[in-house]
This record gives C-alpha cells, structure tokens and sequence, in this order.
C-alpha cells in the first residue's frame, strides 16, 4: 500500500519501524562517505538528522490520520506541511556549524548541503515514499563520491619556490614545467640579501594537467639541491 492510500488510518507498528529503517539506512550511508573524508559531521550526526526527520514525518502523518479518522474525516479539514517545514528551515542551523572559514577559504559547504538533503530524505522515508528516498539517497552519494572524480574542474594555486643559485636553478624550474605539461599563467618574484648569497622566491600561478598533483609538483621540485623550500598558496 502507498502512503496515500493508507492515509485514512494510524500507521502500523512494523510500518513504522521499516520507514525508520530506511532513514537509518540512507543516513548512515551518507554519513559514512562524510566520516571517512573526515569532515565535521559524520555519520553519526547524517543518521541522527535523517532518523529525527522521518520521525518529524511520522508524527505529522499519524497526528493527521488520527484527525481524519475522527468521524471518517467528515467537516473536518487538515493542514499537512506545517511541522516538516520546520524540519527543512531548522536544519540549515546544524548545516550552519559544519562552515567555517579557514586561510580565506570557507570549508564545509558540503557537509551541510549533505545535512540538508539527509533531512528531505528522512522526511520522504518517513512519509513512506521508499523509492523516492532510496533515489535520492543514491544520488548524493553519487555526487559525494563520484561526480567529483568523473567532472574534472582546473583549479589554480599558487607554488611558492625559494632557492639559491637563480642562473643554475632556473633553467631547471622551466624545463620540469614543460616536460610535465604545466602552464605558467603568471610569476611573482622577489629576492632577498642573506650571508650564504642571494635567495630568490618565485610565486607560479600555474595550470596543471589532470595526470599531475600538487603533491607531484612539490616532490620534484624539492629534491633539487639549489631548492630551498616549495609550497602551496591560495591565490
């Protein structure tokens, strides 16, 4: 039976416990790709935002079927929406504490637009809509999991190399960017006076192939005697 067909009476005790089921199901599914990226909420938390939706969905389903019941629902007139509405503003508050901003960049975006959507699924579980839950479920984990893999976007940062020696180094530097196909977009250097000589720091803003890592860049690059440090910089 659907949701609908079955809205004229009190939900069963077995019914109840399979709509919890699936919000447990889908939350903790969602909740674990999230733990195991180490973000602020895992799948503790996606469990207990999906679980506490559908019982939101339950309470509102069965209080309205309680209602329509009353005298075969007769002059009686319902508002179904109220409760679960608050669920889906509510819930933006807990997303709200998974963003923060760190090095001027905010963090955690995903997580809570994960929150959010776990909440709308746990509502649809607990209204009864299985398969639209199960879909849902399959498509944010989809877009968690795959879809950043699948759609490769350029990202651009910068690589700030220090090193000694500029007549010998350099050379070196362009050389390993066009063997590995890298682009240099724009470069900002300046040098500094120390005891041991001139020490020179390049700032590359650089476009990288989809083959080749940050992690990659840095490696090579510090294993060159004249190379003194190399790191990332958000530009």
């Amino acid at each position: 039976m659907n949701a609908i067909g079955q809205f004229g009476q009190p939900l069963s005790v077995w019914v109840i416990l399979l709509r919890m089921a699936v919000a447990v199901a889908i939350g903790g599914a969602i909740g674990i790709d999230r733990e195991i990226k180490n973000r602020p909420a895992g799948m503790r938390t996606h469990v207990l935002v999906c679980v506490g939706a559908a019982l939101v969905a339950l309470i509102e389903y069965q209080t309205v079927a309680c209602v329509v019941s009353l005298n075969h629902g007769e002059g009686i007139g319902v508002s179904m929406g109220r409760i679960t509405a608050g669920v889906v503003s509510g819930v933006g508050f807990l997303g709200a504490g998974t963003i923060f901003m760190s090095k001027h960049r905010i963090s955690g975006l995903t997580t809570a637009a994960s929150l959010w959507c776990t909440a709308c699924i746990g509502l649809a579980a607990g209204f009864g809509f299985h398969a639209m839950a199960i879909a849902a479920g399959v498509l944010v984990l989809v877009v968690l999991r795959v879809m950043q893999r699948v759609v490769h976007v350029h990202t651009f940062k910068g690589i700030e190399v220090q090193f000694w020696h500029r007549a010998e180094t350099l050379p070196f530097l362009n050389d390993y960017f066009a063997k590995a196909g890298i682009r240099v977009l724009d470069v900002d250097f300046h040098a500094e006076t120390k005891p041991e000589g001139n020490l020179y720091t390049n700032i590359y803003l650089l476009s990288i192939p989809n083959s080749t890592t940050y992690v990659d860049i840095i490696g090579t690059l510090s294993e060159h005697p004249n190379v003194r440090a190399v790191r990332t910089r958000n530009v």
